[in-house]
């Protein structure tokens, strides 16, 4: 490596967001910049294969594989995490988001880092009623505490924060539900983008009452990049593109060429229940985190949303239409 290079890391470098991140540092600046990815001994690397990036195997649970990657880096993207909705993986949550990003804090320190550019989530911040977008100053709500997911990444950011205290330069980025295949190739998707592909291919009839925010995996892979060359120190930024209803989105993907779905209806308000409790006795018997779960469910029925202005005003973001990456994904 020369030595003139900046060292940029990226935690959950194999993963949905971590992946997109590395790609995009090399492609927005070459060889100037060099990349190190941390993965953990079992991860699939065939979403870096591609890439001129140095591999090191480590666990943001130990803390002790994070010294030497963090050492001389420049930028550290915080991008490994856990995402459920389930009550099974409330201990899992709490590890992963919150004890390994206290682990990435403290290596930070540790070692001087100039930057930690922390994956949140839109999770972390308050809801406002009335379908009225929630922004970056929006007070986390009382009910949001018993969502094991929500409460995980509030958690994480406190220890951001304390990292913040500590003397080290933090910046939280705040994606909606992300989508997309990305750029990398091969790409690596998540359950959000399989679930548009399903909706398209009609085997999701009914839709929940609620709304959600959505971005594009390529706008957030950037909006990491922009945090880290124009965030100010301790701020947050809400990565969306933009807000639509449950019923807005199954209507747009029915009007796509070749969709499949026929019709599509409001869920009536006991199969949230159902639907709910199928999801976790599915997770009990299998170990495995379901799509659906009594707090997705949950969720589902608020409508979830929040404005993007800041991280247009001040990164300089410009988000594709939901619309454009929908059609990514199933055309």
């Amino acid at each position: 490596m020369e030595k003139n290079k900046r060292i940029a890391l990226v935690t959950g470098a194999a993963g949905y967001i971590g992946s997109q991140v590395a790609y995009t540092l090399l492609k927005m600046f070459g060889d100037t910049v060099h990349v190190r990815a941390l993965v953990r001994e079992r991860s699939d690397l065939s979403v870096l294969s591609g890439m001129p990036v140095e591999i090191r195997q480590g666990d943001i649970l130990d803390p002790a594989s994070l010294q030497e990657s963090v050492l001389s880096a420049e930028v550290v993207f915080h991008c490994a995490g856990l995402v459920a909705y389930t009550k099974n993986c409330r201990n899992n949550l709490h590890e992963t988001n919150v004890t390994g990003t206290a682990n990435v804090v403290d290596a930070c320190l540790q070692n001087g880092v100039g930057r930690l550019v922390l994956t949140s989530s839109v999770a972390a911040i308050g809801v406002k009623e009335d379908s009225e977008p929630a922004d970056e100053d929006t007070a986390f709500c009382g009910w949001q505490h018993g969502i094991a997911y929500m409460e995980s990444k509030r958690l994480a950011e406190m220890e951001g924060r304390r990292g913040i205290a500590e003397g080290l330069d933090v910046v939280m980025v705040n994606p909606g539900v992300v989508i997309g295949k990305g750029e990398s190739k091969p790409v690596v998707t998540n359950s959000a983008t399989g679930a548009i592909k399903s909706i398209y291919d009609g085997k999701m009839p009914l839709y929940p009452s609620g709304g959600l925010s959505l971005v594009d995996i390529r706008d957030a892979a950037r909006a990491h990049i922009e945090a880290w060359r124009k965030g100010e120190k301790g701020g947050r930024y809400i990565v969306v593109s933009g807000n639509t209803s449950y019923g807005e989105l199954f209507a747009m993907i029915r009007e796509l060429p070749g969709s499949k779905m026929n019709f599509a209806v409001s869920a009536a308000e006991p199969l949230y229940k159902i639907a709910g409790v199928g999801g976790e006795l599915f997770a009990l018997v299998t170990g495995r985190r379901p799509y659906i779960s009594l707090e997705s469910m949950q969720l589902a029925q608020r409508k979830l949303y929040y404005a993007n202005s800041k991280s247009v005003e001040k990164l300089g973001m410009s988000y594709r239409p939901v619309k454009e990456t929908v059609e990514s994904i199933v055309i």
